[in-house]
């Protein structure tokens, strides 16, 4: 099995289940060969599971021009048996070769579908994409297939590296510091939770005025900004809760690492896990930006161990269930063998 990648996403969830799958497919003997980003801080993951190309593709770039001619020729001389692309920007590259299986993998609700032109199977990470595809008149092959997360337990971090109190009620939360994730409501919360100590993964434009705001709450000597980790496990392992306050998220990959490291998970009633996730069973969902609602979640779990015991055998089950890396690449092997 020969299989291509395009992959020009920036880092974050997509990024992560890219290394999960280049490495599990590894594992199956699959040859790989993979176009990303120049500079992504993972990959060294990746290195010895498939060959790397690097280029930006950017618009006002010769590459722009010259990586679909290349390839195309490289399609020609390896003969893949199936090309990956990844969300819309991979699909502008996918070449015109019908010997192989081409495939756009969207983990997002796209606005559009000019550049799959030369794509003959969509798959996409939830039902809910899948149908808005179908809506913007998608007529040709479309699958569901989600994400699978590494479910071996991880050392936990230390709660003195992070410079946070041993006995201290700790939330972590992770992601790109942008608006729809939400990062402002769970700094809110902190008001309404005093003794809560919040921890954040991740970086990106919002980081400055996050803090800010955490320091006109009041809030900032709780918080601690973590920095983007290529690893993210050993926060999530060392927390007391997981904590995914979303406005918009098709999937919430993050809630499947918090539930592979059996921590309890609290999630806005957004679009992915609205999906998978059920209150009181293997979560405590709340309403988009409501800051209340994920204080008085905090002590729902504060003072309940049999509740916490609860959503983390839930989350396990729902993982194993729905999210194992069997499934979902026994779901990948079968589309990549499949005949046109």
């Amino acid at each position: 099995m020969k299989l291509m990648h395009f992959h020009f996403g920036k880092d974050g969830g997509a990024e992560r289940f890219y290394v999960h799958l280049v490495n599990a497919l590894e594992e199956l003997e699959v040859e790989q060969i993979s176009v990303i980003r120049p500079q992504r801080t993972w990959r060294h993951t990746v290195e010895n599971a498939t060959e790397i190309i690097e280029s930006h593709f950017r618009n006002l770039s010769f590459d722009r021009i010259l990586l679909p001619l290349r390839m195309k020729r490289l399609a020609n001389r390896w003969r893949p048996d199936a090309i990956m692309a990844w969300m819309p920007k991979g699909a502008k590259l996918m070449p015109d070769y019908s010997q192989a299986m081409r495939i756009v993998r969207l983990g997002d609700y796209p606005k559009k579908l000019e550049h799959f032109k030369n794509i003959d199977v969509v798959v996409c990470n939830t039902p809910g994409i899948a149908e808005r595809v179908r809506k913007l008149g998608w007529t040709r092959g479309i699958e569901v297939i989600s994400n699978f997360t590494p479910t071996e337990k991880v050392k936990p971090v230390s709660r003195t590296e992070m410079d946070t109190p041993q006995d201290a009620f700790v939330v972590t939360s992770m992601g790109r510091f942008v608006a729809r994730k939400g990062f402002d409501v769970l700094i809110a919360s902190l008001v309404n939770s005093p003794d809560t100590w919040l921890w954040l993964v991740g970086d990106g434009e919002d980081e400055q005025e996050l803090k800010d705001q955490a320091q006109r709450l009041g809030v900032l000597e709780r918080i601690r900004f973590a920095g983007w980790q290529t690893d993210t496990r050993p926060y999530v392992a060392a927390s007391d809760v997981f904590a995914m306050a979303s406005r918009h998220e098709p999937l919430g990959n993050v809630v499947l690492e918090a539930w592979a490291q059996d921590i309890p998970v609290i999630s806005t009633r957004c679009e992915g896990p609205s999906w998978f996730m059920t209150d009181g069973e293997n979560g405590l969902m709340v309403d988009i930006d409501d800051a209340e609602g994920f204080a008085n979640s905090y002590e729902m779990l504060r003072n309940s161990n049999e509740l916490v015991k609860k959503l983390v055998a839930g989350g396990r089950k729902k993982l194993e269930s729905t999210f194992s890396e069997k499934a979902i690449c026994d779901a990948y092997m079968e589309l990549f063998n499949r005949k046109k």
